[in-house]
Parts: structure tokens; sequence; C-alpha cells
């Protein structure tokens, strides 16, 4: 069964999610990260985003997080309000 990792983020401008998506696009994710699915969602008036990433096995997640919790600071989109593990119960693309 899959796993996501959702956190939500505040004081996120529309600069520096453009910035975010620029450094994903043309960077390789961290050493040692297992694959995983990405979605960043952003309200741009809010500033306010929730980036979900999910990972196909709870191991991958576990990795990934410890992973992702070390990262400074400066390399997440804002300031972090919040960090959630889900399962997924359903996945659908069309």
């Amino acid at each position: 069964m899959p796993f996501a990792r959702v956190v939500s983020f505040e004081g996120v401008s529309k600069d520096r999610m453009d910035e975010m998506n620029r450094e994903m696009e043309s960077g390789e994710p961290p050493e040692g990260f297992p694959p995983s699915e990405l979605v960043a969602l952003h309200d741009a008036e809010a500033e306010k985003s929730l980036v979900i990433i999910i990972f196909e096995t709870e191991d991958d997640y576990k990795r990934g997080d410890e992973i992702l919790d070390a990262m400074p600071a400066g390399d997440t989109p804002g300031r972090r309000t919040s960090v959630a593990k889900y399962n997924v119960a359903a996945r659908m693309k069309s």
C-alpha cells in the first residue's frame, strides 16, 4: 500500500514556487531519496502550499521522511506548518 507525506507551508510566494519548480525540474533528488511522486499545490493569494509526496512502500516513506526532515529550511517552499502521514486509499489518472 502506498503512503503519502503531506506537508503544509505558509509564506510561499509565487516567485518562490516558480523557483522551486525550476530547481526540481533541472535538479536531482537528494542522495538516497527513494522513488516517489510529488504533487505541489499553491494558493498564491494566501501564500500557502501543500506538498504531497507518494511513496510505494512504508520503507520508502520512512527513508524519504528522514531525508526531507533533515533538509535545511532554505530548501523548502516556505515555513513548514505541518507534516502528516496518510495511507493512499485511492489513486486515479484519466
